[in-house]
């Protein structure tokens, strides 16, 4: 077993060490999502802590980790008869991104079925992280319906699995730790919500710093173990801390002057729900007991709602993360309880580190504040024909709940929500002899095909004689995520404020979609004498809305070269993921200028996805009472289909759902 990285020798992140120790102290706080570029000891510190959580004990040889002292009268080993059990390390599971559901929730162990005839469950990774940590690396990449699970059990502590003749339910109440770059994409509301407390983690900018976090890395590597050894003396006092603070908790007094703090910090940030509230009540109490006191006091409030809140108040995958720390200090200032000490909420924080550690300018967002700034400053160099005609950005009208616009035909790519697909995860529709490796059985199918035989294959007892020949693959549909790329035309003809602004509402709501439906997006924009790509092929939506915001207008019209461009990406995306299917959006009135031909050479280049099947719409914006059709032109062309600004609402009555159609050449 390699040997750990020491926790406490992490070089700064003092929000996401504090993070992870308060969890330790109490569970009910419920898990940690680590927000950050990669490359900055997430992982790392994630690990680091399964090290310093006290041993817990267990019924020797029960699968799912019941407490000797409280058995789980439910538990599938039990009953079990309460006693002394034996003592092991907490365990950290980690959920690999590609998991499968069996592997996660466990299902009828197909070996004892059909060797022995005996319906037994095989227990799956939430058994083996009762009690524990469950870690999901790079969370926002994890499939829907890994989600769901993950979602029901950390909501009911327990996991239900009605499969395959098998039903069981056993406990399941784990750390849920995650950790994501937000760059690959944002996570679904529901999910952010189950995590107790998120931090936002960047690499320092000084210099001393960096080359500390070199030197230890580096020793590290060298020599694990003796490393290890070096900070063995300050793992132990942690860890005595955290066995100390889980004694003090349940003395620790939380008055009724920081439950009005936490009630009106929530109200004024207009968190959904009362989740936030009770988080924030654990949390801050977990920070007085961490700090070694048994009364809550303002600074603790102050910390928890700093951990608690920020992925609370997202109102969608475009809003930064973060916390106006102005509008909360007014708030519990406001607030402030009589039966509570009210100290400087910039000095020490917790009378011995249990308050809020050093911040470095009181940048609430972390790195995204300036994130959003480069991705405007970086948009206009860009663009191509910059000059006189060129206008300044407009800002995009309101997104709308767009219409569902899907891939015809069942691919096979990556789970979403958006077009039909053979999936491994959605619903049962029939089985198939397997072509290559058997990925997932269909026992009923399987029995079947193996019944007729037994006698001629000498059966005598219970087990069913199986031969290769007799298995058989499920085949499954469901909803796979598709590319979505936006090409927009930028061009002097859009550049009517209100028109623009309008377009650029229409493309934030297809993106929004996109994000629901857990698409990848990219971006595509043309004007004056070429086209540019403005964001590659991503799972970060909220990249995309950046882009589009600081897209600015004016030059000619060359259709030609976006749509050229489009296809150049999509080539390139085949490549890198031949079973993602592409949805390519054009976002044009349809007009084509400058260069010889350019009516004609725009037709050309849209008879090539046409030709490659590629599914297409044409987001019509031409606007005012003589409408030239051009659009609906260049629809044909593609083989695809238009539609207006206006029936791309889902509440509209200007006509039907309109799904992509392929048509015929």
């Amino acid at each position: 077993m390699s040997t750990p990285f020491p926790f406490t020798a992490v070089v700064g992140q003092d929000d996401l060490r504090l993070a992870l120790l308060l969890n330790a102290v109490s569970p009910a706080v419920g898990g940690v999502l680590v927000r950050g570029e990669k490359g900055t000891a997430k992982s790392t510190a994630v690990r680091a802590l399964s090290a310093l959580l006290p041993e817990v004990g267990v019924v020797a040889g029960c699968r799912f980790s019941c407490d000797p002292a409280a058995p789980d009268p439910s538990c599938p080993d039990g009953p079990h008869e309460a006693g002394s059990g034996v003592r092991r390390p907490a365990r950290m599971v980690e959920l690999p991104v590609g998991a499968s559901e069996d592997r996660l929730v466990g299902a009828l162990d197909i070996e004892r079925a059909l060797a022995e005839g005996v319906k037994a469950f095989e227990p799956g990774l939430l058994a083996d992280a009762h009690r524990g940590i469950l870690y999901v690396d790079e969370v926002n990449l994890l499939h829907d319906h890994l989600v769901d699970l993950l979602l029901d059990a950390a909501a009911m502590g327990a996991s239900y699995v009605e499969r395959e003749g098998v039903s069981v339910r056993h406990a399941a109440r784990f750390l849920l730790v995650g950790t994501m770059n937000p760059e690959e994409g944002e996570l679904r509301p529901q999910l952010l919500d189950r995590f107790g407390l998120t931090v936002e983690v960047a690499a320092s900018r000084e210099p001393d710093q960096r080359v500390e976090v070199v030197r230890r890395r580096l020793a590290y590597d060298d020599d694990p173990a003796g490393f290890a050894a070096r900070w063995a003396d300050e793992e132990a006092g942690v860890r005595a801390r955290i066995v100390a603070a889980r004694k003090l908790l349940p003395s620790v007094r939380l008055g009724d002057g920081a439950l009005r703090q936490i009630a009106a910090t929530c109200a004024a940030f207009e968190v959904d729900g009362m989740r936030a509230d009770i988080v924030m009540a654990r949390t801050a109490t977990a920070l007085a007991a961490w700090a070694g006191r048994t009364d809550v006091l303002a600074e603790d409030v102050r910390q928890a709602a700093l951990l608690a809140l920020p992925h609370r108040r997202r109102r969608n995958p475009f809003d930064a993360p973060g916390l106006d720390e102005d509008k909360l200090d007014q708030a519990l200032e406001e607030f402030s309880g009589e039966d509570d000490e009210d100290p400087d909420p910039d000095g020490p924080g917790g009378g011995g580190g249990g308050g809020q550690p050093p911040r470095g300018d009181g940048d609430p967002q972390g790195g995204d504040t300036g994130a959003r700034p480069e991705a405007g400053e970086g948009g206009e160099p860009q663009a191509s024909g910059a000059g006189a005609g060129e206008q300044a950005p407009v800002r995009a009208a309101e997104p709308f709940r767009a219409k569902v616009l899907s891939v015809p035909g069942i691919g096979e790519g990556a789970a979403g929500r958006r077009s039909r697909a053979r999936t491994e995860h959605g619903r049962t529709t029939g089985a198939r002899r397997p072509r290559g490796t058997l990925t997932k059985l269909h026992l009923a199918a399987t029995v079947q095909a193996a019944a007729p035989h037994q006698r001629a294959r000498g059966r005598s007892g219970p087990g069913l004689v199986v031969r290769r020949d007799d298995l058989r693959q499920a085949t499954r549909e469901g909803r796979e995520g598709n590319l979505v790329l936006f090409v927009v035309d930028a061009s002097g003809s859009m550049a009517a404020r209100q028109r623009m602004s309008a377009v650029k509402g229409a493309v934030l709501s297809l993106l929004l979609d996109a994000y629901q439906r857990r698409d990848k997006v990219g971006l595509v924009t043309f004007r004056g004498k070429d086209a540019q790509v403005a964001l590659p092929p991503t799972s970060s939506v909220d990249a995309a809305a950046a882009r589009l915001e600081s897209l600015p207008t004016g030059g000619r019209t060359p259709l030609a070269a976006g749509l050229l461009k489009a296809h150049d990406v999509l080539r390139v995306e085949r490549l890198r993921d031949p079973a993602r299917r592409a949805l390519v959006v054009v976002v044009t009135d349809g007009r084509a200028t400058g260069g010889p031909e350019p009516v004609a050479l725009a037709g050309r280049a849209a008879r090539l996805f046409a030709a490659e099947g590629i599914a297409s719409v044409v987001v019509d914006c031409e606007s005012g009472p003589v409408r030239l059709g051009l659009a609906g032109q260049l629809a044909g062309e593609l083989g695809g289909t238009a539609v207006t600004l206006d029936e791309l609402r889902a509440d509209s009555i200007a006509g039907l759902v309109k799904d992509v159609q392929r048509r015929a050449a």
